[in-house]
């Protein structure tokens, strides 16, 4: 295949998975490992689905990568982009330009969040809102006369994105060490993650949570008061495993921001629209962020875009105080992207998505879910929203992983895929967070998969002497 030419359907799967190792490089993989098995060459989708060039059909137990809330194949995203790109297809907002979608989305998103919420920065992905909240924390303070207060507190095993200051500010210290030793953004500083069945140890989950949550105080008064600008967290660690937090932990949190004045950012990029049950994780629990990061969902994943809803605490600052935010992006505020947006909140409200999941989906997939605890090879079950995990162990009578921890888990994740479900897993923990329209009827077809899949990995693991 040579020159600028249309795509060549007669080329099989292997001639796929060729062209794909030799000019291809994806995001988060081992390139030499992925050449050797070669690529799932996915062609179509619909519904809860995704259809592979060899034909199989697989139920997408991820949403594509967290974000396609609607599933695939609504007519009305596609129309809405077509129909835009066909008006405007681009013009920046830069030099005091903006568009209507631009526009009409940033409205449509205030009626939606919380009521401190009045402005969004738009992006192209959850990275560069997370890049962009860095900027505005510290633009900020120095708006206030105090850029001496510059330090951001994170988590460790948090994710904020793959970009050097969203990678910088999650807690992925595979990430932080091919950053180098100078890479990582200066001033942001970790703290321990509310992972009770990981790190809990003795406690209950209630003083666990107790217990991290206070770490903040602990490090903003290690820092100095006077050098902390902000604290950022998940409501639910996504990719660090579905890490839910016990419910003590959130509101201590929001205690020790009110006490000590510092800014608070949600990363909701995960938890948006619908995902925990309410429009946004910081509702489900009742913490009152001045920033609030978003992508996924915000389009269902039919086009790239992104956000950062900005409180008006800071908003006023900004705007009374004047100045120009060196900061943007090409793609900022897209209007093909922001009229699938608006397309996709539209559906959102007439379709009542986010009070299906709270009051049907999310309640009827807890009860399957917490069924898995039975199992042997789980020592927990755990489910908020649309968002579940289970962690795989040797012995249920103690939380003890397996050593070295992520090869059970990395087996059961293709053992999944063979049986016709992406589940994704991080170390032994695998999880799940399926399109928020999907059915009863497909949750119970999720979870006959993931027995299925965890029988299989049992009598795997104990032949290669795991158990």
């Amino acid at each position: 295949m040579t020159g600028v030419q249309d795509r060549d359907v007669s080329l099989t799967t292997r001639e796929w998975q060729q062209l794909d190792s030799a000019h291809y490089l994806h995001p988060f993989t081992d390139y030499k490992a992925l050449a050797a098995k070669g690529a799932r060459i996915v062609t179509r989708a619909e519904g809860v689905y995704i259809y592979t060039n060899d034909g199989d059909k697989i139920l997408d137990g991820m949403s594509g990568l967290w974000c396609v809330a609607l599933g695939y194949g609504r007519k009305e995203l596609s129309e809405a982009a077509y129909k835009q790109l066909q008006e405007l297809p681009y013009y920046n907002s830069f030099f005091q330009s903006t568009t209507t979608p631009a526009i009409e989305l940033a409205r449509i998103l205030t009626e939606v969040t919380p009521p401190q919420f009045n402005h969004v920065f738009y992006t192209g992905s959850g990275s560069e809102a997370n890049d962009t909240l860095v900027r505005l924390i510290r633009r900020y303070w120095q708006l206030q006369g105090k850029p001496e207060r510059n330090v951001i507190i994170s988590r460790w095993n948090g994710y904020h994105g793959s970009t050097v200051a969203g990678a910088s500010l999650g807690g992925m210290k595979p990430m932080h060490e091919q950053l180098g030793p100078d890479g990582a953004v200066p001033g942001i500083v970790h703290i321990n993650q509310p992972y009770w069945f990981g790190e809990g140890g003795d406690l209950t989950p209630a003083e666990f949570g107790i217990k991290c949550a206070r770490e903040l105080a602990q490090k903003i008064e290690e820092i100095g008061p006077h050098r902390v600008a902000a604290f950022i967290g998940e409501p639910v660690q996504g990719a660090g495993g579905v890490v839910i937090p016990p419910d003590t932990y959130w509101p201590e949190i929001q205690r020790i921001v009110d006490e000590t004045g510092i800014l608070f950012a949600s990363d909701e990029v995960i938890c948006v629209f619908g995902r925990t049950g309410q429009w946004f994780g910081c509702e489900h629990y009742g913490t009152r962020p001045d920033f609030l990061t978003m992508a996924k969902a915000l389009s269902s994943g039919y086009l790239p875009i992104g956000g950062l809803m900005v409180g008006d605490r800071v908003a006023r600052t900004l705007i009374d105080k004047g100045g120009e935010f060196f900061h943007g992006f090409t793609y900022s505020g897209h209007p093909a992207a922001c009229a699938v947006a608006i397309a996709n909140l539209g559906i959102f409200r007439r379709e009542r998505i986010v009070e299906r999941v709270r009051e049907e989906a999310a309640p009827y997939l807890a009860r399957r879910w917490r069924e898995l605890a039975a199992h042997p090879l789980v020592g927990e079950a755990r489910c908020v929203g649309l968002l579940a995990a289970i962690e795989l162990v040797p012995d249920k009578s103690s939380r003890r992983f397996f050593e070295p921890r992520g090869e059970v888990g990395m087996h059961m994740r293709d053992v999944c895929t063979r049986n016709g479900l992406v589940m994704r897993a991080t170390r032994d923990t695998l999880f799940v967070a399926p399109p928020l329209v999907i059915s009863n009827a497909e949750i119970d077809e999720l979870l006959s998969k993931v027995v299925r899949s965890l029988d299989e990995t049992s009598v795997w693991a104990r032949a290669e002497g795991w158990l």
